[in-house]
């Protein structure tokens, strides 16, 4: 038996998914979702291994929520169309459904869930049924014609046998994420889990980011604080022109900076407002020449 949970803030869109899961007797809705933060609770609270997200949702947005989970469970994506969201799709083979989708095109998309999820158990010793669908169809293949347009077939790397399915699903998403992330609608916010509670950091806010093990810490007049992402992903999703990598391990809100000057043979130093001295590599501190139009 799989649990799935919907996330989803029109009623409407989870009742019409939850009707289609009806016809599947191993797949069972453990709670239904209307926002980010409500999915949040409920993936930590009942360990899915399916969720059904939406993407345009008040407070935070599906990709944001997904972010704020260690280790996400398989993910189906249910959206109007989006162009920053086709893009990572189909960049990263992560399976989606654009609204409105018919049963064939959402059983084609559980399918893929449970061969993936039978390949993963395959793997650990076990072999669930993939095939408990009721009244189950002998020719399943294809899109239904009316939605062909709008719910293009995604070559998904699911469909083939997987050497690790866990490792390469937590990478596909992470690869998902850091392409989404670079659409306008993230560009301008940050949003991470600070204990139990979920904050949602302006770009502006950020006096500097560096890299601590597997996390960047952000660091802003009112704290710092910790999220599981790459400072790569990081540099792809500020703005260059005032965000800049002067270091491996560290960039800079270019508008923090008071003074720079030598430090030894290789590196600088920057000084920022609040007193803050970070440093610069050569790279860097090239960088940082161009940005503010040093001769």
């Amino acid at each position: 038996m799989f649990k799935a949970i919907l996330i989803d803030d029109e009623p409407l869109a989870s009742r019409m998914v939850k009707e289609y899961l009806s016809e599947y007797t191993n797949i069972e809705v453990v709670a239904v979702c209307q926002d980010g933060f409500e999915g949040v609770k409920a993936i930590q609270l009942h360990k899915p291994d399916l969720v059904f997200l939406d993407i345009q949702m008040p407070k935070i947005n599906g990709f944001e929520m997904l972010e704020l989970i260690e280790n996400p469970p398989a993910i189906i994506f249910t959206t109007a169309f989006d162009e920053y969201a086709i893009k990572a799709f189909e960049q990263h083979a992560v399976d989606y459904l654009l609204k409105p989708f018919s049963q064939e095109r959402f059983d084609k998309a559980v399918r893929r869930f449970i061969s993936q999820a039978s390949n993963t158990s395959v793997a650990s010793g076990s072999s669930p049924d993939p095939s408990n669908r009721k009244n189950e169809s002998t020719n399943n293949s294809g899109t239904a014609n009316n939605h062909a347009a709008n719910n293009k077939d995604a070559t998904n790397s699911s469909d083939q046998p997987l050497t690790n399915p866990y490792h390469s699903q937590k990478e596909k998403t992470r690869a998902l994420l850091d392409t989404a992330a670079q659409s306008p609608e993230q560009a301008d916010r940050i949003v991470i889990r600070d204990n139990s509670h979920i904050r949602i950091i302006p770009v502006p806010d950020i006096i500097y980011i560096e890299a601590a093990d597997d996390y960047a810490r952000i660091v802003t007049a009112n704290g710092a604080y910790l999220k599981n992402k790459t400072m790569s992903s990081f540099e792809k999703q500020l703005p260059p022109q005032t965000f800049v990598r002067i270091h491996r391990s560290t960039i800079v809100n270019v508008t923090h900076i008071t003074q720079l000057h030598p430090h030894d043979k290789e590196n600088y130093m920057a000084l920022l407002k609040n007193g803050i001295k970070l440093t610069v590599s050569k790279t860097g501190y090239a960088k940082l020449r161009d940005i503010l139009g040093m001769r």
